[in-house]
């Protein structure tokens, strides 16, 4: 009767840990693909000025990996989480190679040397452009993604440990502000540097138009991260009775 309740209750863990990691990589994967493909002007009025406020479409999911990440590092500890990481690189990765094998395969479309891509109306010119913007994001958000990524499971450790298991807010507001700001700052500074994929204008200057898509895309991430702590509050409180796991402990 005990092995078969403590096999249940593995399995039921081991289903909990898939549905988070899954979210994670496949939040990770669209993200990367959809990148800069297309920049989400929100800017608005207040106080009688213009706020300039533009995204990415990539930003968009991007809350909920650091989410999966903390709800992974509370349950599981933060091995699992770590490892759960290096998957994503990995996947990273993949998505290149394969965007750079369906790029080298026949029939070998002519590419224009001054886009990089075949000229309008060509067969194959959707897959180049995907394929140009998803380099210059994915290039960028590998590591940018690593560096967050590692810092964000450092530090809700690190609180975790602070404040011996308690302040749950803490280190989930904590952990995932910080390493967001890590990751908004290299992605931008990445992106633009290294790949030269970001649409800026030659009519403004450089650094008021990279300080705004840092800014933008960090303030998106900060109302995500403040916004999700009820539900991760709840999700944990849930989980943990679900998975039998003390909230000061790890699986």
């Amino acid at each position: 009767m005990f092995d078969s309740q403590n096999t249940i209750l593995q399995k039921r863990r081991e289903t909990v840990f898939l549905i988070l990691a899954g979210l994670f990589l496949g939040s990770l994967t669209m993200l990367n693909i959809l990148g800069i493909s297309r920049f989400i002007d929100l800017s608005f009025s207040a106080f009688g000025m213009q706020i300039p406020f533009i995204v990415a479409v990539g930003v968009l999911p991007y809350p909920i990996t650091f989410l999966c990440t903390d709800f992974i590092s509370e349950l599981y500890g933060r091995r699992r989480a770590n490892t759960v990481v290096w998957v994503g690189l990995l996947l990273n990765l993949w998505v290149i190679f394969i965007l750079w094998l369906g790029g080298i395969l026949p029939p070998q479309p002519e590419i224009l040397p001054e886009t990089g891509l075949p000229p309008e109306g060509a067969d194959g010119r959707v897959f180049f452009e995907v394929q140009k913007l998803t380099f210059g994001a994915t290039a960028a958000s590998m590591i940018a993604y690593l560096t967050a990524q590692f810092c964000d499971v450092h530090v809700f450790h690190y609180l975790k440990k602070l404040t011996n298991g308690k302040h749950l807010w803490l280190r989930n507001n904590g952990s995932t502000l910080l390493s967001q700001l890590i990751d908004s700052v290299a992605v931008i500074l990445i992106t633009h540097f290294y790949a030269n994929a970001l649409p800026v204008s030659t009519e403004k200057t450089l650094f008021s138009q990279l300080m705004i898509f840092i800014l933008s895309g960090y303030i998106f991430k900060l109302v995500a991260a403040l916004v999700d702590t009820i539900p991760f509050y709840i999700g944990v409180k849930l989980l943990s009775k679900y998975l039998q796991v003390e909230l000061n402990k790890s699986i």
